[in-house]
């Protein structure tokens, strides 16, 4: 992307607010600002997940990941360690891993055949040396020049993570220790890996992010965690955020505050979201098995940039964000227990994933609410969103679900990477 189209992307529009409180809603339109995301954001100085150890246990496993729009290989050498690599081939750009996942001695591209190890380097092209003298490479073509594409690669707890960036600091670092302690947290021993969810969503990624660090809309938006009080707002809740504000986790905990609790209804009387005291013929489905030696029975860890670590009860899974365009992402959930899970233990995970994903209880809204925004905000990219629940000025955590302050501290770091100047903090 050129310098110039750069300065004329970012010029076009203006963050009044220093506190990143008014979003121009061109920010989720711009095909040029989207490009320049894959440069600054996605190929910058930030940690992306990738992938989970357990995914690829054994010497040869590999899995097919996407970092922003880069396709990429995540597998596991001979020798055990980690590596990520574009997959793109080093001849003519074609895709060189087609499959998914599986395990490999190599990967082949189709096209010409020219084969890379775990590791991403070139070892194999047919025809090198031509046929009976004639044809094939110059005579000095190296193919220790021709590698794949590499990624840094760090793992914490079976989490793995890549860089393409020698500038980004030592992944722990990166998270600094709220969220460090937050992977820990989840990735405590062997994993058992349940399934995966696709979903695609005709919007822009970042109205997905500005999602899962908005608690307000939890519990006015999904009905299902409303009614049968999954979350509400009025219970004990809150968000943490990291020294940057880029990375939030949004958390709800049993015990505490509970609102209203002789009519759970009462503080929701002027929301017309229904009736509280509807009840579940089967209400084993809300039932939580404590697990973790903390109080939280709903945590939504929110990494920058495209990931989120979420437990609802005790269904847990990994959501990576993968993205298309300006106008379209998709969403690849990773759900998982752990290894040493009983038999029911493992069903009751089973059955609580059918609370996340495109046809969530809880969630199934989150998609439509991304794309009933992205259709409104087609024209007048100049006008802002008002991001000002919990109040304006510096990022802090949040003592209670009804704010908007983890949103800001995402676009004030986003601003920070995209070059992007904010204004003065509103008054």
């Amino acid at each position: 992307m050129s310098a110039t189209l750069n300065a004329e992307a970012i010029d076009r529009y203006r963050f009044p607010a220093a506190d990143c409180s008014r979003i121009p809603y061109g920010m989720y339109r711009d095909p040029d600002i989207y490009a320049l995301e894959q440069e600054r954001i996605f190929r910058g100085p930030i940690w992306n997940f990738l992938a989970l150890e357990d995914e690829i246990p054994n010497p040869g496993d590999f899995r097919l990941v996407e970092v922003g729009d880069t396709p990429v290989i995540v597998d596991r050498a001979r020798d055990g360690s980690l590596h990520a690599m574009v997959n793109r081939c080093s001849h003519r750009g074609s895709i060189v891993q087609r499959a998914t996942h599986g395990n490999a001695k190599t990967h082949v591209c189709c096209y010409h055949q020219w084969s890379f190890d775990l590791t991403g380097n070139l070892v194999g092209v047919p025809f090198q040396k031509g046929v009976k003298g004639v044809g094939g490479l110059p005579a000095d073509f190296d193919k220790s020049c021709h590698a794949l594409r590499k990624l840094r690669v760090e793992s914490l707890n079976g989490a793995i993570f890549g860089t393409f960036s020698d500038d980004t600091p030592p992944l722990r670092e990166y998270l600094g220790p709220v969220f460090t302690h937050q992977v820990e947290r989840l990735f405590n021993r062997k994993l058992r890996i349940l399934g995966y969810q696709r979903q695609r969503i005709f919007g822009n990624w970042k109205l997905y992010t500005d999602n899962l660090r908005d608690p307000n809309h939890g519990g006015l938006l999904h009905m299902f965690q409303i009614t049968f009080g999954i979350a509400r707002l009025n219970a004990t809740g809150g968000a943490k955020l990291d020294a940057d504000g880029k990375h939030n986790l949004s958390w709800a905990a049993q015990g505490g505050r509970a609102g209203n609790a002789e009519d759970p209804g009462k503080d929701y009387g002027d929301t017309g979201r229904g009736d509280m005291n509807i009840k579940l013929r089967d209400p084993s489905l809300l039932r939580y098995h404590k697990e973790f030696p903390d109080d939280l029975t709903l945590a939504v860890t929110s990494l920058f940039a495209n990931a989120a670590l979420q437990q609802i009860g005790n269904t847990l899974a990994v959501r990576q964000i993968r993205t298309r365009s300006a106008d379209e992402f998709e969403i690849v959930s990773t759900f998982f227990g752990y290894e040493d899970d009983d038999e029911a233990m493992q069903r009751h995970r089973l059955r609580k994933a059918n609370l996340a994903g495109p046809a969530g209880l809880v969630s199934m809204e989150d998609g439509e609410a991304v794309e009933l925004v992205h259709r409104a905000i087609v024209r007048d990219g100049q006008d802002h969103s008002v991001v000002e629940f919990g109040g304006r000025g510096p990022v802090r955590d949040q003592e209670n679900l009804i704010s908007d302050v983890p949103m800001r501290g995402f676009w004030m770091y986003y601003c920070k990477l995209m070059g992007i100047p904010t204004g003065e903090t509103a008054s």
